[in-house]
C-alpha cells in the first residue's frame, strides 16, 4: 500500500525560498563586491530598514535568528546580567544556552503569561522581587518574542508598557521577531508601532521563516546602544564575507512587499486551521501558528492520513503544534481543516 503523501505543518522553516528572494540573491551574483559589509547591499540596509520603521536604524545581517538573539542580548547585558523572559521563550527552550553563552554568563529569569507573552505587572512584580546585591545576577533586559512561541501577539500598548516597567527601572529591551512579519500583519498596525514608538530598543529581525534563505537582521532603534555589537559579532563568527547575499535577499523581502504578502498568506490559511479545529483550539491565532489538543488517537489518525506536525508539551499531554508557511498549499489546508472536522469527540 502506498503511503499517503506527506503534508507538512511542523514548522514554516520548512518552506522554501520565495522567488523574488532567489532572484535578488542572483542580481548579487554579478561581478566582484567588497567583503566583510562594505558591499552596496549591505551600505543600504541602514536606509532601508529606516524607511520600514519610520525611524533611524543601525542594522546588522546574520544567518541565523539564534545569532541574532544572542548577540543582541549580549550587547544589552554584562555577564553578571539578568534577562527576563517568557518561560517559553525561544531564548530559554531552543537555543541551547546561547544568550547566556554570548553575554558570558548572564542568567535568564523565566516568568509565566498567558499565550506566551508577559505582561507589564508580572515583569514589575518579578524585578521588585529579585534581590539585587553584590551576590546576585543584576536586571539588566527583558526578551519578548513578536509573536510568541505560543502564537501569541502584543498589542502596541502592551509592548509599551512592559517598556515603560523595564525603563524606569533602567533595564534595556530586546524583541525576537522571528514571526515578526506575521505579528504586523496580524495586527495591521506600522512595523514602527510595536518597536521603537512603544520603547524597544534592539530588535531581531527576521526572515528566514517567511520566505528567505538564511537571512536575519539585528535592528538597533538607538544607535549609541551598538557599543561592541560589531566585534561581539566578529568574535562569534557572523560576520559574513560574502554578506551581500544575506543583504540582498533582506532588501528584496522589505522592499518588494514580500513581508507582508508572505505573512499574510500565511496568517489567514492558521486561521482557517483554528476554525476548522472548534475546541479543540487551545490559544486564539494571531500568527501562523495553532495549537491543538488531539489527543493521542487524534495524533495518530492525522499522521496516519500524512499530516506532519510536531507534539506539544508533555509527551501524554495529546497536544500539537501546527504551523502554515508563506508557500503552504491550499489543498493540504483543506485536507487538514477536514480531518479535524472528522476525528472523534474528545
Amino acid at each position: 500500500m502506498t503511503p499517503p503523501r506527506p503534508m507538512r505543518f511542523m514548522s514554516d522553516n520548512t518552506a522554501t525560498v520565495c522567488p523574488e528572494i532567489l532572484a535578488g540573491i542572483a542580481e548579487a551574483n554579478r561581478g566582484l563586491a567588497v567583503a566583510y559589509g562594505d558591499d552596496p547591499w549591505t551600505q543600504r540596509l541602514d536606509s532601508v530598514l529606516g524607511a520600514f520603521f519610520g525611524t533611524t536604524v543601525r542594522a546588522f545581517p546574520v544567518a541565523t535568528g539564534t545569532a541574532a538573539n544572542a548577540l543582541a542580548l549580549a550587547t544589552l547585558t554584562p555577564p553578571y546580567g539578568a534577562i527576563f523572559a517568557h518561560h517559553e521563550a525561544h531564548i530559554a527552550c531552543d537555543e541551547c544556552g546561547a544568550p547566556g553563552f554570548f553575554c558570558g554568563g548572564a542568567q535568564l529569569v523565566l516568568l509565566e503569561g498567558e499565550h506566551g507573552k508577559l505582561s507589564a505587572g508580572t515583569l514589575a512584580r518579578a524585578i521588585e522581587e529579585h534581590p539585587v546585591s553584590v551576590h546576585t545576577v543584576q536586571p539588566a533586559a527583558v526578551s519578548v518574542s513578536q509573536a510568541s512561541e505560543l502564537g501569541g501577539t502584543y498589542r502596541p500598548e502592551e509592548i509599551a508598557a512592559l517598556c515603560t516597567v523595564a525603563h524606569t527601572r533602567g533595564l534595556k529591551v530586546h524583541m525576537d521577531g522571528a514571526r515578526f512579519a506575521n505579528a504586523v500583519a496580524f495586527l495591521g498596525c506600522h512595523p514602527g508601532d510595536v518597536t521603537w514608538r512603544a520603547g524597544i530598543d534592539v530588535l531581531s529581525f527576521g526572515a528566514t521563516k517567511n520566505g528567505a534563505l538564511a537571512a536575519e537582521a539585528v535592528v538597533f532603534f538607538d544607535p549609541a546602544l551598538v557599543r561592541d555589537f560589531e566585534l561581539r559579532r566578529k568574535r562569534a563568527g557572523h560576520l559574513l564575507s560574502k554578506s551581500r547575499f544575506v543583504s540582498a535577499q533582506l532588501l528584496a523581502y522589505l522592499e518588494a512587499g514580500l513581508w507582508r504578502r508572505n505573512a499574510e498568506h500565511a496568517n489567514r490559511l492558521a486561521r482557517r486551521l483554528g476554525e476548522a479545529a472548534g475546541s479543540r483550539l487551545l490559544n486564539p491565532v494571531e500568527a501562523n501558528e495553532v495549537f491543538v489538543r488531539l489527543g493521542e488517537a487524534g495524533r495518530q489518525a492525522l499522521r496516519a492520513a500524512g499530516f506532519e506536525f510536531y507534539d506539544w508539551g508533555a509527551p501524554t499531554s495529546g497536544l500539537a503544534r501546527l504551523v502554515t508557511s508563506w508557500d503552504q498549499s491550499e489543498r493540504d489546508v483543506e485536507a487538514l481543516c477536514a480531518a479535524l472536522g472528522d476525528l472523534p469527540g474528545d
